[in-house]
């Protein structure tokens, strides 16, 4: 299986510290770290710490793109960038002892529709049987759920394996791709699924309802609870690892990446339920934004 994880709306992820955050005050704040992100790098960046290969493909903006490169390098990933006008945008996690994370987003570019067309030239040659293209976060301005349908069903037809994790779809737009994958969190399944969920059980029930929908398999995540997977041989329900949380934030695209890597590997569907789960359990363990530790990841295997 080759990954090609896609990220047409990227951002700098910074992080400060905020002790006594107040609204309406001057707060004075540490920078912790300054990171190049979205959700498709951040699944390549924790397929690569863990030793998994990936290739990513990524959107940047040519005010501050050459920095957002640097640091992709410098992390070591494989990627194309696809340059359009226009600045990555900022998104800014408050970190307060008690308060939890406050996160404010700024918006990104806009992109022409004509990127859809170099965006497919990159990547139809990639897309064969033993594909799988990621689509994760939003998309940017000038580019809709239902513009980039075709751009799918032709990956599709080629024989490639889709993932969306992205809320510029909504549940019609999820059944007209058919990915291969989804997977919401609990916010999100409140916007597919009109019942409420309390238990991993409710959690499979509403993962199966929407799978039979036309999506192969369908992943939710219930955060310290753990994760639930609805898959065409089955529904099943994994408890997440007593751990000490550091920063939510990736977790949940560090699943994405357990579960990839598991189904590369020839896992079973337990196995990539637990394997996401341990990827993303790990991520929680680190600062910001910074991708699992395979050495975490291996250990928190062992207790699920």
């Amino acid at each position: 299986m080759n990954i090609i994880t896609l990220t047409l709306n990227p951002a700098f992820d910074v992080h400060c510290a905020a002790p006594g955050f107040a609204a309406g005050r001057e707060n004075a704040v540490r920078l912790l770290s300054r990171d190049a992100g979205g959700k498709g790098i951040n699944i390549s960046r924790a397929l690569a710490a863990c030793h998994v290969p990936s290739t990513a493909y990524v959107v940047v903006g040519e005010e501050n793109g050459a920095d957002f490169c640097r640091a992709l390098a410098d992390g070591g990933l494989s990627y194309t960038a696809l340059t359009v006008p226009g600045r990555i945008r900022e998104n800014i996690t408050l970190h307060t002892e008690g308060l939890g994370e406050t996160r404010i987003s700024f918006p990104g570019f806009a992109v022409a529709a004509d990127l859809l067309a170099q965006i497919e030239q990159a990547l139809l040659p990639l897309a064969d049987a033993n594909a799988v293209f990621t689509l994760t976060g939003s998309l940017p301005q000038g580019i809709t759920a239902a513009a980039i349908q075709p751009l799918l069903a032709r990956l599709q037809a080629r024989g490639a394996r889709i993932v969306i994790d992205s809320r510029s779809f909504s549940l019609p737009d999820l059944i007209a791709a058919r990915p291969f994958l989804i997977k919401p969190n609990e916010e999100e399944i409140s916007l597919y699924y009109d019942k409420p969920i309390k238990t991993l059980a409710d959690a499979a029930d509403a993962a199966d309802a929407i799978r039979e929908q036309g999506i192969e398999n369908v992943m939710l995540s219930l955060g310290a609870m753990g994760a639930a997977l609805a898959t065409p041989r089955g529904r099943y329900t994994c408890r997440a690892p007593s751990i000490k949380p550091i920063s939510t934030i990736g977790a949940g695209d560090s699943s994405i990446a357990g579960f990839l890597a598991a189904c590369l590997a020839g896992g079973t569907d337990e196995e990539c339920l637990r394997t996401a789960i341990a990827y993303g359990s790990a991520a929680c363990m680190q600062e910001g934004t910074l991708p699992p530790a395979a050495a975490d990841v291996a250990h928190l295997l062992m207790m699920i």
